[in-house]
């Protein structure tokens, strides 16, 4: 496989963890290096992880994952999307709002975001491709696509305020019915 191809790849599974790093930028109260690197790495890390499974356990795991892998994802995104949501649209100043850079919640977010390298590791088994290479790039494309998505996304909050979060919770839900659709449909 040549580079373009395997940056190609990278670029593709990114987009996800970026658009969720967007949403995560936009909902937060304020932006904070040590968060967005926290995200990027949590999502570097699975991004770069995934297709190390998939490529170990071949098609095995997935035909195990694939019956649920959609449904897994969507449910994710769309209860952190709804939370976001309601969260913009109800002035809760005695709740907490959700964190999406607390541990629990980017766990969640990078497994969401990372089934589809899980798929794409099968497909360089299957293909006999050496691993190492797009492993290397899927991570850090992801990474430095999820701090600029953080970067962002917080800018863009600080200058639209609730609006833009409820465009990041619906991105969310939308991002998991998109995944949903395209498994069911398949």
């Amino acid at each position: 496989m040549d580079g373009l191809t395997i940056l190609l790849i990278s670029i593709s599974l990114a987009m996800d963890a970026f658009a969720v790093s967007l949403a995560s930028g936009c909902s937060h109260p304020r932006f904070r290096w040590p968060d967005a690197l926290l995200m990027a790495l949590f999502f570097g890390c699975f991004q770069a992880g995934m297709p190390v499974i998939g490529w170990y356990g071949g098609t095995h795991l997935q035909k195990m994952l694939a019956p649920l892998d959609h449904w897994i994802a969507f449910t994710l995104l769309a209860l952190i999307g709804g939370h976001m949501i309601y969260q913009a649209l109800w002035d809760h100043s005695d709740s907490p709002g959700i964190n999406p850079f607390s541990f629990k919640i980017l766990t969640g977010l990078a497994i969401a975001t990372s089934i589809d390298a899980l798929v794409v590791g099968v497909t360089l088994a299957l293909i006999q491709t050496p691993i190492l290479l797009p492993v290397i790039s899927i991570g850090v494309v992801t990474f430095i696509f999820s701090v600029t998505g953080v970067y962002l996304g917080r800018q863009t909050g600080r200058r639209f305020g609730s609006r833009f979060e409820i465009l990041g919770g619906l991105i969310l839900i939308g991002l998991g019915v998109k995944i949903l659709i395209e498994h069911l449909t398949m």
